[in-house]
């Protein structure tokens, strides 16, 4: 590693005294300085562009170009005439300012070049070819070659520190909701230019009355050659590992014209590239957002899907996955457009984990644990979602979308618990659900406009579990108890037969949820700078819970206990139901660099749950006052401040009084007196782009006060890990704060970036009658340095460090984690391309290293020009062999550490052909 540092250095500092800055100020003929105006350096020997620049708020540019070179230098802005000098450049650096002329029979600057960057109000575009070094494939190697955006470590789009969650294709959605399957499919030479389009919104008509400064989308748009065509690639290959035989096919087909549009995705493979992961699903939205999002009322449905033990970095022992997507538009006419994309994933995972957990304090009588986890996970997801929209004219628009989810899962795990001894448990589900928008947009004049939007949710889950633990019905009375088994004592408190051979101990359970979602807004437009807005709106949920524990018998009759606990309440037959009806105010207004939106809505709740023949009832009126302000310091600086209060409802398992089995050692109770909390939520971000150098700063800070935040109770056997928990609404206030602060410049070019976040909360729990009051604080911080060279090879070389310090009640624990890694790419005789990427981790406490691991990735491929048909690529993943990686999660009364064991080196040889 230190001898790639010293190489990378070389590379810099040789890269630095190879250039020289031109430089100087743009201005019109009157001396006022012209920002976002373009200048560019063309080579007069090879006629390519070589470099370029955006000017300033002062008018102010600076190229970095070769020394002793003829250039000819062009200056453009729309609406004045081209300058253009030819210069002769030495050995020192030069300045050159310019004047700009009006030319007023040009309504648009026509260039003979392609500018790499051009700003047209609120839309960056991007010129792909401008940043492309020969080595990318697809379209996430494209963007994260663009200043100022981010592909995340999930594979998402970041731009101005937020996650795009639209991507288009030729201005038509590409399934609308997730960024990561255009990042990971959509091919690079495909991508002529990249449009992020700022200030995004869905309804043109509503674009000049609210504030959309965190929607952004990206569009692209294609290469001449590729409309009305069938495009992309198509992948296949294999190879042998010591226990298997290896297998990957990914054929990814586009077309795109005018009327209508077809994308499909496929991705069948045994080596570990998961195309769409259990977790890409849940938090894939579809582009669904709740209609009262910003009404001020935040009511969960809970999830209760199974216990999945997660991928850590999308590896594990074994994975076997499938996956199919295909995304689809049609516009019969100018009025009418139709989409949508279907998707299903088929996965079949083998986990082995060893886990060792130390509890918060010693005086609660919690003895350590550690666990051997063997899992077999089997999961099939299925979603579809259809779209309408109907646009007659530019007062109206009509959408209609509906998005169904279907899933079915099982789980097998078998797990030797230090404490507990061995115990087997099995998880299946099959849960679906169907979400239905329809919205209204009109236009009755120019001064007043109205929007209907309703959302229904269906959803039902049935999760069901089973655990069998160790029995010697012999001893099950025994005195002193620490020679029983260690689940006897459970066992009895369940009310479970003890003359077994084995605990066999069962849940059945199903949750249905029903709720809609619908208000309408006016506006009525004051003037230029304000207008003031009107919502009436209502929330009315339903939700069933059912659930009973049971017992098999060696015999195999089904046996139902009477727990000795919870009043001996083991059932649940409750009926949920909520309904909010609010009426909001907002009026907004600009000044100066301001745009304020103070506003407040006035909500009549009404709650109410059935169970066990007793109706529980909470009425209560509430005004929530919310606050945003936007300063625009200048086009491409802004600071914003949000205040938002909440009232926080509970699902209806926190309410329901019957015993649940959370899983063998974690059992729970509702409490039907529950009551909502209380959030306050504040909220300043700071955002500056600076084209003139291109510099990109994010900042932001976010604090959240919660009242009457409903936490749990929990009560351990003494001496084991098993407890019993039940929900409370807390006195105590809980706090948290959360800052995060991104710096990115380039430096002709390289770019240089520095990030950093700090989280810090606090909150109260009971653990067996006592207050525990638990302070985690953590902070990570990464350095990179990465590189765009067009011949040369690049680099991509980032420093990673994290500090976990957790107070919990009367133990603390602190962790810390170095990780530096590098990727490389280079395109070598212009027809191989290398890429290679390492990474170190070192996991350690206050006082020595407890865990280090490494991960080497490489590959060769041989095209024989860009324009052949086939690729063909030796590819090896975990070169170094890595067995197992390591981690640290903070619970609400434990610190645990987690080895998870990985598939092993695998070397594969793939084919791919590109249409």
């Amino acid at each position: 590693m230190k001898h790639i540092f010293t190489l990378l250095l070389l590379v810099v500092t040789t890269t630095a005294t190879a250039q020289i800055k031109f430089e100087g100020v743009v201005k019109d003929s009157i001396g006022n300085p012209l920002e976002f105006a373009n200048v560019v350096a063309i080579n007069q020997e090879s006629k390519i562009l070589e470099s370029y620049a955006v000017t300033n708020d002062a008018g102010r540019y600076k190229l970095n170009i070769g020394k002793n070179t003829t250039y000819k230098i062009s200056v453009s802005y729309i609406g004045f005439k081209t300058a253009e000098e030819t210069i002769e450049v030495k050995e020192a650096d030069l300045s050159k300012d310019f004047v700009l002329t009006l030319d007023n029979a040009l309504d648009e600057v026509e260039l003979s070049y392609e500018m790499p960057v051009t700003i047209k109000g609120d839309t960056i575009v991007y010129n792909a070819d401008s940043f492309k070094t020969g080595t990318e494939r697809k379209l996430g190697d494209v963007l994260r070659n663009l200043p100022g955006v981010q592909i995340n470590t999930d594979g998402q789009i970041e731009v101005e520190g937020k996650v795009v969650t639209k991507v288009m294709v030729e201005g038509k959605d590409f399934f609308d909701g997730d960024s990561k399957i255009a990042t990971e499919n959509i091919p690079a030479d495909a991508v002529d230019k990249v449009q992020v389009l700022k200030n995004h919104s869905e309804v043109g008509q509503l674009g000049g009355v609210t504030n959309n400064q965190d929607n952004i989308a990206i569009n692209i748009k294609l290469k001449e050659g590729k409309k009305n065509f069938w495009f992309g690639t198509v992948t296949a290959g294999g190879g042998q590992s010591t226990s298997q035989n290896l297998y990957l096919v990914q054929p990814k087909l586009f077309y795109y014209s005018p009327k209508y549009s077809i994308n499909t995705i496929g991705d069948l493979n045994n080596i570990g590239e998961v195309a769409f992961s259990r977790r890409d699903y849940f938090n894939f939205s579809g582009g669904f957002n709740n209609p009262s999002q910003q009404s001020g009322t935040n009511i969960n449905l809970g999830s209760n899907g199974l216990n999945f033990a997660n991928l850590t970095n999308d590896r594990a022992k074994d994975i076997n996955s499938k996956f199919g997507a295909a995304n689809f538009s049609y516009a019969p006419n100018k009025a009418l457009d139709f989409g949508g994309f279907a998707i299903f994933s088929n996965s079949r995972i083998e986990l082995q984990e060893n886990r060792s957990v130390e509890y918060t304090d010693p005086d609660f009588n919690i003895p350590d644990e550690i666990t051997l986890d063997n899992t077999k996970q089997s999961s099939d997801l299925g979603m579809l979602k259809l779209t309408a929209k109907y646009k007659p004219n530019g007062d109206n628009q009509l959408d209609y979308e509906v998005l169904g989810r279907v899933s079915k899962e099982s789980q097998r795990n078998s797990t030797f618990s230090s404490v507990l001894g061995g115990v087997l448990q099995n998880e299946e589900t099959n849960p679906y659900s169907v979400y239905q928008d329809v919205n209204y947009y009109y236009t009755a004049d120019e001064n007043n406009i109205f929007a209907f939007q309703a959302q229904h949710k269906l959803q039902d889950e049935d999760p069901f579990y089973n655990a069998l633990l160790g029995n010697d019905p012999s001893n099950n009375d025994d005195i002193p108890e620490n020679t029983r088994d260690p689940y006897d004592n459970t066992a009895a408190g369940l009310g479970l037969n003890g003359a077994q051979l084995g605990y066999n101990v069962n849940q059945e359970k199903r949750v249905q949820s029903n709720q809609l979602d619908t208000k309408l807004d006016y506006w009525n437009v004051l003037n230029a700078k304000s207008n003031i807005n009107f919502t009436l709106g209502t929330i009315l949920s339903s939700q069933d819970f059912d659930s009973e524990i049971f017992q098999f018998l060696d015999n195999g009759a089904r046996f139902n206990p009477t727990p000795l606990v919870n009043d001996g309440l083991d059932t649940n037959n409750t009926a949920y139901h909520f309904s909010d009806v609010y009426l909001g105010m907002h009026y907004r207004f600009k000044t100066g660099i301001f745009t304020i939106t103070p506003g407040v809505s006035a909500h009549a709740y009404s709650s109410k749950n059935t169970q066990f023949g007793t109706e529980f009832k909470d009425n209560f009126f509430r005004l929530l006052p919310d606050f945003n302000m936007i300063m625009q310091l200048k086009k491409s600086e802004t600071l914003r401040f949000n205040y938002r209060m909440q009232t926080q409802f509970t699902d209806v398992t926190n309410l329901a009084k019957g015993l649940v089995l959370d899983s063998y050692n974690r059992f729970s109770s509702g409490n039907p007196e529950l009551e909502s909390a209380i959030a306050h939520n504040l909220n300043l971000t700071y955002f500056s782009f600076n084209m003139f150098n291109y510099t990109n700063v994010v900042g932001n800070v976010s604090y959240t006060k919660n009242i009457d935040r409903i936490r749990s109770a929990s009560q351990f056997e003494p001496g084991s890990v098993i407890n019993f928990s039940s929900p409370f609404n807390s006195n105590f206030a809980d706090e948290s704060v959360t800052a995060f602060g991104r710096f990115e410049r380039a430096f002709g070019k390289l770019r240089a970036s520095a990030r950093g976040t700090f989280n810090y909360s606090k909150f109260n729990q009971i653990i067996n009658e006592r207050v525990s009051i638990n302070n985690n604080y953590t902070q990570n911080y990464q350095i990179g340095l990465r590189s765009n060279f067009k011949t040369a090879p690049n680099f991509d070389v980032k420093y990673d460090y994290s500090i976990n310090d957790n107070q919990q009640g009367g133990n603390s624990s602190k962790f810390y984690t170095h990780a530096p890694s590098i990727e490389m790419d280079a395109l070598l005789l212009k027809v191989f391309t290398f890429r290679t990427d390492y990474s170190f981790n070192d996991y350690r406490n206050e006082e020595a290293s407890i865990n280090t691991y490494e991960f080497w990735n490489a590959s060769l491929a041989y095209r024989k020009n860009e324009d052949s048909k086939f690729e063909y690529q030796l590819k090896a993943t975990n070169l170094l062999n890595a067995q197992s990686q390591n981690n640290t999660n903070v619970g609400n009364f434990s610190v645990s550490a987690t080895e998870y064991f990985i598939q092993p080196r695998f070397l594969t040889f793939r084919v791919i052909y590109s249409l």
